[in-house]
């Protein structure tokens, strides 16, 4: 049973901004204070300062050790998907640390969380008390064994591990713990719709051949990272799976939604001339792999079929990703390199479709990090090979992408 002393908590609340390899160091100096305890609080407050904003004013909010709290999902993504599904009833089968349950939560009329750690299950049944979110019924059992005897509900949320048992990460969905490609027409009896949260590294391809009965995919990205892959069943299986690309940033949310129907029929425009302005799709886009998509939505033309750059003559302020005003090109030629990059000592550097690596080409280059400036390594239709040199386009508004 997790207990903290007054002593602890003012500790805890005194120290929170404190380096936690320093206080670890000073615990003698501290003996009524339950160190190991304080440890985890104060880390854990850290983490959620950026991961869970919402918590990090609640003092009585309880963390959990590191790697449960590292696993979780952000503010940011668990928002999302509470978005995604609501309804009467939800099971919540890897409740872990409990955030995606908390903010799930809010859709429906009853929840129950199942969490096979009991030290999880402690900290998620004092949080949520504390959040006010006294419709959630926690019991501490087995996930799969829990599915096996449970009555229907409308929902069923699930992230299984992604970690073997020698705490390596693992991707495969075979490799999870639990398998949920087995378990795909138990859930489904289970429930009318199923979420299920998997590696953002896991193969799109292979996520829809082995789960499916999947009607829609969202790919969320955090800051232009990948963070996960969403995918959610349903009884029947559709026709063509949507796939929901975004991205959160400060700026917003961009948002492109395309199937793989249309990726394979859309017309692509590719070019061996640079224009005004060059366009690189965030992470998700990437990951879902929407490219000819987005040269007929946008109406911009893709510099190679590989490359996944774009360029046109109009400012396109909606497009869903990176946008640069391009202010000059050249070969790998060192002396065409010389002359276009002048005196410029400072350049973000990204490699799209280039047979040297970023580190190569600041050798060749003699440019450092950082800087206003961006330089893009590719290969154009022609098979040349170039070097774009950008700044940051501005852009007027903030505008959602294509739904």
């Amino acid at each position: 049973m997790i207990q903290i002393s007054p002593a602890t908590q003012v500790f805890i609340h005194e120290h929170q901004a404190d380096d936690v390899r320093t206080l670890a160091l000073q615990a003698k100096k501290y003996p009524n204070v339950d160190m190991p305890i304080a440890i985890t609080q104060i880390a854990g407050r850290q983490i959620a300062t950026e991961k869970i904003p919402s918590w990090k004013k609640i003092d009585d909010i309880w963390y959990p050790k590191h790697l449960s709290l590292e696993q979780c999902s952000s503010e940011i993504t668990a928002r999302y998907k509470a978005k995604l599904i609501q309804g009467q009833s939800l099971t919540d089968l890897t409740g872990g640390f409990g955030i995606d349950c908390s903010f799930l939560a809010a859709g429906f009329k009853s929840v129950v969380y199942i969490e096979r750690q009991e030290e999880l299950c402690e900290i998620a049944a004092h949080n949520f008390s504390i959040l006010g979110l006294n419709h959630i019924n926690i019991k501490n059992e087995d996930g799969v064994a829990y599915l096996k005897m449970m009555s229907p509900v409308d929902c069923i949320f699930l992230d299984p591990a992604r970690r073997n048992e020698h705490g390596g990460k693992t991707v495969a969905i075979s490799d999870c713990e639990p398998n949920v490609s087995e378990l795909e027409q138990l859930l489904l009896e289970k429930a009318n719709k199923v979420m299920i949260k998997l590696s953002p590294m896991l193969d799109l391809s292979l996520a829809l051949k082995e789960l499916q009965q999947t009607q829609e995919v969202h790919i969320i990205s955090v800051n232009n990272e990948c963070k996960e892959l969403l995918l959610i069943l349903g009884q029947t299986p559709a026709k063509e799976v949507p796939i929901h690309c975004v991205n959160f940033s400060s700026k917003g949310e961009q948002k492109f939604t395309f199937t793989r129907e249309q990726e394979q029929h859309s017309e692509c425009t590719y070019t061996d001339i640079l224009a005004d302005y060059l366009y690189e799709p965030h992470a998700s886009l990437l990951k879902g792999g929407a490219y000819k998509s987005l040269s007929s939505a946008y109406h911009i033309s893709k510099l190679h079929p590989n490359s996944h750059l774009y360029t046109s003559d109009i400012l396109i302020e909606n497009f869903p990703g990176r946008v640069f005003q391009i202010k000059g090109y050249c070969s790998f030629n060192k002396k065409e390199i010389k002359a276009t990059l002048g005196l410029l000592e400072k350049a973000n550097i990204t490699i799209r479709n280039f047979p040297a690596s970023v580190a190569e080409l600041r050798k060749r280059t003699k440019l450092s990090d950082g800087g206003s400036t961006y330089l893009f390594a590719t290969t154009s239709n022609n098979e040349k090979k170039l070097l774009i040199l950008c700044e940051k386009a501005l852009i007027s508004t903030n505008l959602k992408g294509i739904n």
